[in-house]
């Protein structure tokens, strides 16, 4: 599937962190899922596109414009795995910077609600085995 998306100028630019179970779910989630996730923030209206490089955030309204985009992540320069990752949130839109209040939070939700969806592959079930007959011995 091709969605073509359009980003205005730039507005503002800000960093931001992550909460690091946000950031490795959504990781988990496009290493199962492919070239890209697309997650719904039904509680927003917005669409949440989650590939290599960034996340960018599409409101209902306006179906192919960026509204925001979180780019510029940083996992490498945390201390644990349980550490916040830094990024950049760089907006587009001009309600974009009300939305960040809220997006973060309800990002994790939606993310959440997905990774509930997805089945679960690989798992495995240990058979007993009966012991060998050693009667002919």
């Amino acid at each position: 599937m091709k969605i073509e998306l359009h980003r205005g100028p730039e507005l503002a630019r800000e960093p931001r962190y992550l909460p690091a179970a946000v950031y490795n779910l959504a990781h988990t989630l496009l290493a199962r899922g492919g070239d890209a996730v697309f997650v719904p923030i039904r509680s927003m209206q917005v669409l949440a596109i989650i590939d290599r490089e960034e996340i960018v955030f599409v409101d209902s309204q306006r179906k192919h414009f960026v509204e925001a985009a979180w780019q510029c992540f940083a996992p490498r320069d945390r201390a644990a795995l349980d550490a916040p990752v830094a990024y950049e949130v760089v907006h587009y839109g001009k309600q974009s910077a009300t939305l960040m209040s809220r997006l973060q939070a309800e990002f994790a939700h939606a993310l959440q609600a997905l990774a509930a969806k997805e089945p679960h592959h690989g798992e495995a079930a240990v058979l007993p085995m009966a012991p060998p007959d050693r009667s002919g011995e």
